[in-house]
C-alpha cells in the first residue's frame, strides 16, 4: 500500500514515533512516502522516498498524519482533495481526532489485514462573496468569522434571504459535527455525534444573555452577512487566517460535496475520546 507519512517534528515523541511508524510499515511491505522539504529532518531510513505533497498524496492510498489535532487537520485538506485515507497518531496533548496514541503503535498491524473501519466526516464549504469575486474555502473543523477581541460586531444569519439569527459579538463559529469538540465547544457548543449531517452556529461572547447555539439542516444554505462593523473582521478557516470581511461582503456556507475519510482503529475512538479526554484533565 503506497502510504504518505505527514509529520510534525515540533511535537514531542514525534521523531521517535515517526521512525518506529516507518520501520513497522516498511517490514510490513508499505510503499513510503514523505515531502521533500521535510527531508533534512526526517529520520534516515533509507526506505522512505520524497516529492512534491500534491504529487505524492494524488498516487497514494493512505496518508498517516503524526502529531496533534493541527497535524491531522494539515493533512486532511490534502486527503479530502484527492480522496485518500487518512490515519492520525497522536504525539501531541488532546489529539481528539487521532485513532492511535503514540505508545499504540502495534495496532498498526490493523492496516495490513485492513481490520478497521472508515469514517465519512463532513466538510463545510464556505464561499466568500466580495467586490463582485469570490473563493471558497473547506473546512474539517469551523470557519470563525471574528473581530479582534473585545471588540464587538453584528453578525446575521440567513435561510433564503430571511434572517434567522442576528447577533452582537466577537465573532460566530460555522463548524462541522467534527469540529463540535474544538473551538465551538469551547464557546459553549454542544457535542455532536461526528457521523451528523449539519451545520453548527455558535457565537463567540456574544453581548446577550439569550445567544445559543443553533444547529443547522445541511439541506439548504446558511448566509451570513455584517449589517455593520467598527472593526476589521477575519475569516479563519481550520485555524488559518485567509482573508477579511466588509460589511458588503458575504459568507456562503454548505455542506460540501467532498468527505473525509478517517480511519478509526478501535471502532469506538469518539467516544472513547469524549470520555478519556474531554472529560478527565489533559495529558
Amino acid at each position: 500500500m503506497k502510504t504518505v507519512i505527514h509529520p510534525n517534528f515540533s511535537k514531542n515523541n514525534c521523531y521517535d514515533t515517526t521512525a518506529k511508524v516507518c520501520s513497522m510499515l516498511h517490514n510490513m511491505s508499505f510503499e513510503l512516502y514523505s515531502y521533500t522539504d521535510l527531508e533534512p529532518r526526517f529520520p534516515k531510513t533509507g526506505f522512505v522516498r520524497f516529492g512534491d505533497p500534491e504529487e505524492v498524496t494524488r498516487d497514494a492510498e493512505l496518508i498517516i498524519a503524526i502529531g496533534g489535532d493541527g497535524t491531522i487537520l494539515q493533512a486532511s485538506a490534502y486527503a479530502s482533495k484527492y480522496d485518500k485515507l487518512l490515519l492520525g497518531i497522536n504525539t501531541g496533548r488532546l489529539g481528539f481526532m487521532a485513532a492511535i496514541e503514540y505508545d499504540g503503535l502495534y495496532k498498526l498491524s490493523k492496516l495490513m489485514s485492513r481490520s478497521y473501519t472508515v469514517m465519512d466526516r463532513m466538510l463545510l464549504e464556505c464561499t466568500h462573496f466580495h467586490g463582485g469575486t469570490s473563493d471558497t474555502y473547506t473546512s474539517l473543523n469551523e470557519v470563525v468569522i471574528a473581530s479582534k477581541i473585545g471588540h464587538l460586531s453584528d453578525f446575521e444569519v440567513k435561510i433564503d434571504d430571511l434572517s434567522v439569527s442576528r447577533v452582537r459579538a466577537d465573532g460566530v463559529i460555522f463548524s462541522t459535527p467534527t469540529g463540535s469538540t474544538a473551538y465551538a465547544l469551547s464557546a459553549g457548543g454542544p457535542i455532536l455525534s461526528p457521523d451528523l449531517q449539519c451545520i453548527q452556529v455558535t457565537p463567540i461572547c456574544p453581548h446577550s444573555l439569550s445567544s445559543r447555539t443553533m444547529v443547522f439542516s445541511p439541506t439548504k444554505p446558511l448566509d451570513l452577512v455584517i449589517p455593520s462593523s467598527r472593526t476589521t473582521t477575519y475569516i479563519t478557516v481550520d485555524g488559518v487566517s485567509v482573508a477579511t470581511m466588509d460589511v458588503e461582503d458575504k459568507l456562503v456556507f454548505r455542506v460540501s460535496e467532498k468527505k473525509l475519510h478517517l480511519i478509526d482503529i478501535d471502532g469506538n475512538s469518539f467516544y472513547n475520546a469524549v470520555n478519556n479526554k474531554l472529560m478527565s484533565p489533559m495529558k
